[in-house]
């Protein structure tokens, strides 16, 4: 083999059945869409109930004013992968040049100018009518119940909370209401309640039972027109137009109205795909970050094996420099435009750029050269991580105002501002028919604006991954999806979907993911072995959330990658940040073996919160 052997410990087994499997970053999401995978639901059915238990569970990281993104493919068309679109655009009212008359030189991270029209919901609305077989009232049960009867509070909700109870006592006081019960921060275990979330839900269920609509079909179409065009969108349009605090420092309105949400429905794009080792790796188009992940499997293709083992100094260095030459190409071309994903994927373009990587880490900003298209330079932000990050490796860093930035590791990185360097969540099913779904949902945490009191949640800051500069494909333009950093996989092998994969961390998202598949695919690790195993990223691109920083040749490390792997690296030039043990990834997968039937999970051990469970 020439990859380093995997350890054969692991914190869990790869679980293995022939029923279904479900992973995802909460316990609870897991048994959620498992509980319906047990009473007859699909796939599609078990990832939807599960999202909304996560909106729920995990309010930190997502909610239903958010957005999510789904890959999958379904048993009567298993060739054929599909993303699923939730991402809603900017506002009309959402210019730059209204954000330059406010004062602004970047989207704020906080606060209602940051929203992008909400997609979440609708989007698994859509799913669900589509390609589910259950009732909107069963799939939202669970939902329902954990909000109305509570849920034990996670230790990093409370920690969450706390980086931001000034600013919810002092300016964002119905977010203090809900999620600050008699002035204090909740503390692990303790049971939390959404009541005014759990009668939303009823809402749309009762928008979806009423009258004479006799499809399920129909009757889920009821409920998407309520969210869309009712009390969803005359609540959250009216509250988010009155000034409060933005992570500025400026009171400002926002710019959402009533018609911003009717006019966005979310829908189906056929997959951007590449054959990597026999494989067909599939992801977003290029307004999502994923063809990123595609244009680093296009460069590593042309290397050996042993240039593709994350695990020595040798795999990581090429793996970090590739990846450094495609983000680059992501801020230089990827958006809501018309980027040609041929000629990027193409292997003439890998090979082109597959010659700049050296022996030593660039420090420099190098996008590619593409026919056609003017290089967009983003604004470089400089910052530089401490050399360990110490105390906790999983620690929000620059959180209550301090001076250092962690971005990416463990939950997301909030300053006393509400200002989040980005986390969310994750959800992968396969069941016993082989639809097969990765699902990543996101935005609306309970820090990102003020919560709605009519609704029990905030609406999402997708918006500051768009520029205020002219020139980008991502600047802030009204009725475009901001390039979104959500990025769920599919892995297909002979026209058969054989892996569904994710992991919640912003930028690290498809860079941990690449991890997997380098192992899996090329070095032949076990699903659990992979997610186990030491990961790494680089922190030398522009970031995707405010405020947009970079670290020239940086690095980010597991200690376990070893003394020698990362003391080589170092002597390549690259600036590590060592995380700690347990730190970087929050990787889960469901995978499936078209000819036996056997199907397979793991889950994220770090942060111990995500499981997989299945039979």
């Amino acid at each position: 083999m020439a990859f380093t052997a995997p350890d054969s410990f692991t914190t869990r087994p790869t679980l293995q059945g022939t029923f279904g499997m479900s992973a995802s970053t909460h316990w609870l999401a897991t048994a959620t869409a498992q509980a319906v995978l047990e009473r007859g639901g699909n796939a599609f059915d078990a990832a939807a109930a599960g999202a909304f238990v996560l909106h729920v569970v995990e309010p930190h990281l997502n909610g239903p004013g958010g957005d999510m993104t789904a890959v999958f493919a379904t048993a009567e068309n298993p060739a054929e992968p599909t993303v699923l679109m939730g991402q809603g655009p900017a506002p009309a009212g959402a210019t730059p040049e209204h954000y330059r008359a406010l004062g602004l030189d970047m989207v704020p991270g906080a606060g209602g100018l940051a929203a992008a029209v909400p997609g979440a919901v609708d989007g698994w609305l859509t799913l669900l009518r589509d390609h589910g077989t259950w009732e909107l009232a069963d799939i939202l049960a669970f939902a329902i119940s954990y909000a109305r009867n509570g849920h034990p509070a996670l230790a990093r909700v409370g920690s969450t909370i706390a980086s931001v109870a000034e600013l919810f006592t002092e300016h964002w006081p119905t977010s203090a209401a809900l999620w600050m019960p008699d002035g204090r921060i909740p503390e692990e275990g303790e049971m939390l309640k959404n009541e005014a979330y759990a009668q939303v839900l009823d809402r749309l269920i009762a928008a979806a039972t009423q009258g004479t609509v006799t499809s399920r079909e129909a009757r889920i179409d009821a409920a998407r027109t309520e969210w869309r065009q009712g009390f969803v969108a005359a609540a959250a349009a009216a509250f988010t137009q009155i000034p409060h605090r933005h992570s500025s420092g400026a009171d400002l309105a926002g710019v959402m109205t009533e018609a911003d949400f009717a006019g966005f429905t979310a829908g189906y794009e056929p997959a951007t795909v590449l054959e990597f080792r026999g494989y067909t790796i599939a992801k977003t188009g290029p307004w999502g970050q994923g063809p990123a992940l595609l244009q680093t499997l296009a460069i590593l293709d042309g290397f050996p094996d042993d240039y593709l083992d994350p695990s020595t100094a040798l795999g990581a260095h090429t793996i970090l420099e590739a990846q450094k030459l495609s983000i680059a190409d992501r801020e230089s071309y990827y958006g809501d435009s018309n980027v040609s994903m041929d000629s990027l994927l193409s292997k003439e373009y890998a090979a082109v750029r597959r010659a700049q990587i050296e022996e030593h880490a660039s420090h420099e900003f190098r996008p590619g050269s593409l026919p056609g298209h003017t290089v967009f330079t983003p604004p470089l932000r400089i910052e530089y991580l401490p050399p360990v990050l110490a105390g906790n490796a999983e620690a929000p860093g620059r959180a209550n105002g301090s001076d250092t930035t962690f971005a990416g590791v463990g939950e997301p990185t909030v300053l006393d501002t509400g200002e989040t360097r980005g986390d969310t969540c994750h959800i992968d099913v396969v069941d016993r028919w082989g639809n097969m779904i990765s699902a990543t949902p996101s935005g609306g945490w309970l820090q990102s604006s003020p919560t709605i009191p009519e609704l029990g949640f905030a609406l999402g800051s997708r918006l500051q991954m768009t520029w205020l500069e002219d020139g980008s494909p991502s600047t802030l333009t009204p009725g475009k999806r901001p390039r979104t950093t959500l990025t769920p996989t599919l892995v297909l092998k002979d026209g058969q979907p054989v892996a569904a994969l994710g992991s919640p961390g912003g930028d690290q998202q498809d860079q941990w993911q690449l991890l997997y598949l380098l192992r899996t695919i090329v070095g032949g690790y076990t699903p659990q072995q992979a997610v186990d195993a030491p990961a790494l990223h680089t922190t030398s691109i522009p970031g995707s959330f405010f405020p947009r920083t970079w670290t020239p040749g940086g690095a980010v490390v597991e200690d376990r990658l070893g003394e020698d792997v990362i003391a080589e690296l170092e002597r390549r030039g690259h600036l590590i940040t060592r995380a700690g043990d347990w730190a970087l990834g929050r990787l889960s997968s469901v995978v499936r073996d078209p000819h036996t039937g056997v199907l397979k999970a793991s889950a994220n051990p770090r942060g111990a919160q995500g499981y997989a469970a299945g039979r």
